[in-house]
């Protein structure tokens, strides 16, 4: 390919990406942030506090949306609020935890190749800015991908750095295909998302998931064998663009597809996610309204679970929503073969919502 962006151009442009680190040379004295200990912004902006509650003290700052942000320790505020009581203390003052994605910078080996049916990849940065290339405009900006979002990577290609660069191919769109430095995703291997119980009969797993409590609850038998905080759809007077209510459904469901990623765009507004819908790789997707694009997620774009935060889906922390996917029938086979097995589809899991 021809290297319309130069190396030089694209080295400026990762440096401005993370300048937020900088952060990492002011700290107080005696408080020294935990290693790695970092929070990306979420929304368009956050509140800095001078004190771990939000209806009292000062605002003494601001973060805004990507920044990274340096965290020095995690507390428990007393004053909550009490679904979320965690804040987190940064350089000035605290910051409640709610809109703050806890990242890493990890990189990666490069796959010599890619298999025919496609890599599912998990991004391993706070963030990598995805572009696209044609002969007459060169690299053009795509997407911003995000940690912990997953994508189908089908080939490698020589970056405009020079560098190798993974191809991905739009879940959505077969014929849209971008490119992100190979470093920044990590290839997910077959044994990390194979079948959790698979010597459990289907019909004695099943799901509950409780709006009052905002809690979701997997069963084999009467047995619990998970439970975790999720984030439901809230309720709202004016339905999604789409006519859709946003609250999630009350009743009894089956999860009938499942996806490792998916874009969800404005046809699938249940997600949630604040401040557009183009949703590039959602990770470990399960679809028990699939009419509405009601699904079971991981959500990268808040940490509030515990709160009703969609409007529709049922919001889950991306480690929590793969345990669901690999746990859950229909089951999602691997190696993926072609295109056509990135989704699963069948008369899966019981679900039941109240």
């Amino acid at each position: 390919m021809h290297d319309q962006l130069s190396r030089r151009d694209f080295l400026k442009l990762g440096a401005l990406a993370f300048s937020s680190l900088a952060y990492r040379s002011y700290f107080n004295p005696g408080e020294q942030p935990q290693p790695d200990l970092w929070g990306r912004v979420t929304i368009e902006e956050i509140d800095v506090y001078s004190e771990p509650r939000s209806e009292v003290p000062l605002i003494v700052g601001k973060r805004y949306r990507d920044q990274l942000v340096v965290l020095y320790y995690a507390l428990n505020a007393p004053d909550g609020p009490a679904y979320n009581p965690v804040w987190y203390r940064v350089w000035g003052g605290y910051v409640h935890s709610g809109y703050l994605q806890l990242v890493k910078m990890r990189f990666n080996p490069v796959l010599e190749k890619i298999m025919e049916g496609g890599q599912i990849c998990e991004v391993t940065v706070p963030y990598t800015d995805s572009y696209h290339y044609n002969r007459y405009d060169g690299w053009q900006s795509q997407y911003r991908l995000y940690y912990e979002t997953t994508h189908w990577v089908t080939g490698i290609e020589e970056g405009p750095d020079g560098e190798p660069w993974y191809q991905i191919t739009n879940e959505l769109d077969s014929y849209l295909k971008y490119y992100v430095p190979a470093i920044h995703l990590r290839p997910i291997p077959d044994e990390e998302i194979s079948p959790l119980s698979p010597e459990i009969p289907a019909e004695d797993k099943r799901i509950e998931v409780s709006i009052l409590e905002q809690k979701l609850t997997a069963y084999e038998g009467e047995r619990v064998v998970f439970d975790t905080k999720i984030s439901s759809g809230y309720h709202s007077s004016r339905p999604s663009s789409n006519g859709i209510p946003t609250h999630t459904p009350r009743g009894e469901f089956r999860i009938q597809t499942k996806s490792p990623s998916k874009h969800m765009g404005s046809l699938l507004e249940s997600s949630g996610a604040p401040g557009g819908y183009s949703l590039p790789g959602v990770p470990w997707t399960c679809f028990f309204v699939p009419e509405t694009g009601v699904a079971f997620h991981g959500a990268y774009w808040h940490n509030n679970f515990g709160a009703p935060m969609s409007r529709g889906c049922v919001n889950m922390r991306p480690a929590d929503a793969k345990w669901l996917f690999r746990w859950s029938t229909p089951v999602w086979e691997v190696p993926v073969i072609d295109r056509s097995a990135w989704d699963r589809r069948g008369y899966g899991t019981q679900v039941r919502v109240y």
